[in-house]
């Protein structure tokens, strides 16, 4: 059966934390080690609710704030410095968009409510026929449900579509529905494996 669309993940994949300082020193500046902040903003049961939509990202912020013991008028200053170190890979969604008159395009994200917002802010939304995110359907990977989901929306079958994500649990899941994957772990093997298959 030949491909007939193409699905990535953005965390990790197409935004990638290429940068460890900023949030290094966010950590030291709020007397924490880097892992346990960067667990309070996405492991902490809040920033789970949010990731299906059980709390907005701004709730979601208030009560990382109520955690640091900070004021909710610094959020945006230590939002902005924890993600300080992220980088969009404008080449990968460039590939993205060369897909697109061959193939079907699409995202899965395991995200916040204000991910779309941040998406049409930084002008990718071109690059995909379908967005699928946590928050606005309610399910997160790797519930097959929202894989089903994205292959409704493409209009494809699972074996006609083939999924590139960081985590391997994901790839595992996607797997399970018929779906090829790709364990991303590097732009260039991951476009190398993807090719091979195109």
């Amino acid at each position: 059966m030949s491909i007939k669309a193409v699905i990535f993940d953005l965390g990790g994949v197409i935004l990638r934390t290429e940068y460890q300082a900023p949030r290094q020193h966010l950590a030291e500046r709020l007397g924490m080690e880097y892992d346990d902040l960067s667990r309070l903003i996405f492991d902490s049961p809040t920033a789970q609710q949010a990731t299906v939509g059980e709390l907005t990202a701004e709730e979601h912020w208030a009560s990382v704030m109520k955690r640091l013991k900070r004021p909710i008028s610094e959020a945006q200053i230590i939002r902005d410095e924890f993600f300080a170190g992220d980088i969009l890979d404008r080449e990968l969604v460039n590939f993205i968009r060369s897909l697109k008159g061959k193939y079907k395009t699409g995202l899965i994200s395991n995200a916040w409510d204000d991910l779309r917002a941040y998406i049409l802010k930084e002008k990718f939304d071109d690059a995909f026929h379908h967005m699928v995110i946590s928050a606005e359907v309610k399910v997160a990977k790797p519930s097959a449900r929202i894989y089903q989901i994205a292959l409704e929306q493409l209009e494809v079958s699972p074996s006609e579509a083939v999924f590139v994500d960081d985590f391997i649990e994901n790839i595992e899941a996607c797997q399970k529905l018929g779906i090829q994957g790709i364990h991303f772990r590097n732009p260039e093997d991951a476009l190398s494996q993807l090719k091979q298959l195109l």
